[in-house]
């Protein structure tokens, strides 16, 4: 605080002491300023610590909060201590928060989900993370099924049907380069089947063929292995349908609702219901022949020249924005593909044209809508996490080879190789480890080894899907004999060393989401406590 502005403070408070009151606002500006000051000696702080350290990096988030990123644990520590009694000047008081480990979403394939036809047939029922809460408050959740969904734009005025599937890395890598990977055309006939990229029973599907009805119908890539795909028939419109409707609303299903294919009860159908059944018809039969003859009405040409000129850009911002923070824990989604299937818009006959859109549709609705969709998509499908593998590289002695594989084994970590280096007894290991299993690591293997091993070099390695289903839970008999029996309230299970839920709940309760474990206590004076007698 420079001295004008503390003489200033001092007159303000000499003239408010003589009327015998302090004002609070003046209060809270010298909080401020203390604050501020504070901030500024951290900032001054950590420009001192990036120059004398190159590999040190700090970002600051819109919370005010400073991120810094080393190279490892012991770097960490050691520059917080440098930074706590070197590099600031005064003494101020630090919080420090745990180390923050990032994850990444994505999803799997059903068991049955080569087979078309029976994957549309199975009514089984739905993934318990869309039974549970949180997840299960998720809005638009009611019209999504087995990863596809017909999200509902704001006020009904037009429904758009979405499809989300896996992506895997090498099929993204095709799509990126625009040509066949080596040992990618396993992962495209996958792919290819569940896409339905040969409706014809009598050709066989390459991948090559697979390949290129991918590169015309993709949208957007990022960088991320996510990629915005738009169907044939929406692509040429013939998955475009005007719902001509006297309140401008698009079909919603109601429990209600008349469902019946006799033409006496057809006046009991609510609008837009027909334009409904086409669609869902239409995105059983999958691809379409480009080459034949597709008659549209008028009202149909209305809707598709409204979805090409102002919803299809927005819809792919709602894409990213899906994609930016998923739905089990918000972290970034990798590895999946969202295709746009159909449209359905709202038209009304007007006086000057044949017909006209019946309610204002604009970008933000569309962006709001497809963001929702993907959510509700995803969360019908088998939920993954995707954890980073950071690559470790030391020596160690032939007696400590034994406390080096417990402890790798104990944190999940794989030995790549090992090999003697040359004129020493010393051996060179090189493994994988998850990132969140590797805090402590160093201190643990010296302590284990008496200091036969090596502190470990740590380099991030890759993106590795965690095979383990979060909300997995037994339900058989003998599933109950060999994990346990879960608990009464069905949100969490016990007898189980689910890494996966373990990460869930850590991330949540640490950017302040609902967590699954938490409960709310409604009537705490009824509950008491029963003793067992012995």
């Amino acid at each position: 605080m420079s001295s004008q502005f503390r003489h200033r403070v001092s007159v303000i408070f000499g003239v408010c002491e003589a009327f015998g009151f302090i004002p609070l606002v003046l209060t809270n500006l010298l909080l401020l300023c203390i604050i501020y000051t504070d901030t500024e000696i951290l900032e001054r702080g950590l420009l001192k610590l990036s120059l004398a350290d190159s590999s040190v990096e700090v970002t600051a988030t819109a919370k005010g909060e400073r991120i810094l990123a080393c190279l490892g644990e012991i770097h960490l520590e050691q520059s917080i201590l440098d930074l706590e009694t070197v590099y600031c000047e005064n003494d101020i008081k630090l919080r420090i928060s745990d180390p923050i480990t990032p994850f990444c979403e994505t999803t799997d394939w059903f068991n049955n989900e080569g087979d078309f036809d029976a994957f549309l047939d199975d009514k089984s029922p739905p993934l318990r993370q869309a039974t549970i809460p949180p997840y299960c408050d998720e809005e638009g959740l009611g019209f999504a099924n087995r990863g596809r969904c017909r999200t509902i734009l704001s006020g009904r005025g037009a429904a758009i049907s979405i499809r989300a599937v896996p992506l895997p890395r090498l099929v993204y890598e095709c799509l990126q380069s625009k040509k066949l990977v080596e040992g990618s055309e396993d992962d495209l006939l996958i792919v290819g089947k569940a896409l339905r990229c040969c409706n014809d029973e009598t050709s066989s599907m390459t991948p090559l063929m697979v390949l290129e009805v991918l590169l015309n119908s993709l949208d957007e890539i990022d960088s991320n292995g996510n990629a915005l795909l738009e169907s044939a028939a929406l692509s040429k419109g013939y998955s475009v349908k005007a719902v001509q409707s006297i309140n401008g609303e698009v079909y919603v299903p109601q429990k209600n609702d008349i469902k019946t294919d006799n033409e006496e009860e057809a006046f009991d159908l609510p609008p837009g219901f027909e334009e409904y059944q086409d669609i869902q018809q239409f995105l059983r039969e999958g691809l379409v022949d480009t080459k034949s003859d597709h008659t549209s009405s008028d009202a149909d040409a209305v809707a598709l020249q409204k979805w090409r000129q102002d919803m299809r850009g927005s819809a792919l911002a709602g894409f990213q924005m899906a994609t930016r923070q998923g739905v089990l824990c918000e972290e970034p989604v990798r590895g999946v593909a969202v295709i746009l299937e159909a449209v359905e818009i709202a038209v009304t006959p007007s006086e000057t044209k044949n017909c006209k859109v019946a309610k204002v549709l604009s970008g933000g609705m569309v962006v709001a809508a497809l963001r929702s969709g993907v959510r509700c998509a995803l969360l019908t499908r088998p939920a993954r996490l995707l954890e980073g593998h950071l690559r470790l590289t030391l020596h160690s002695s032939m007696s400590g080879l034994g406390s080096l594989h417990a402890v790798l084994s104990r944190r999940r970590g794989k030995v790549v190789t090992d090999a003697m280096v040359d004129g020493t007894d010393l051996i060179q290991v090189t493994a994988t480890i998850p990132q969140a299993e590797s805090f402590g690591l160093a201190p643990e293997l010296m302590k284990k080894s008496s200091g036969e091993v090596t502190a470990p070099e740590l380099v991030f390695s890759h993106w590795e899907v965690l095979d383990e289903d979060p909300f997995w839970i037994p339900t058989t008999d003998e599933e109950r004999e060999d994990y346990g029996q879960n608990l009464s309230t069905g949100d969490s299970s016990t007898g189980l060393d689910n890494h996966a839920l373990k990460y869930i709940r850590m991330v949540r309760s640490r950017k302040g989401l609902l967590v699954d474990s938490s409960k709310i206590v409604v009537a705490a004076e009824k509950q008491r406590t029963l003793s067992r007698k012995k």
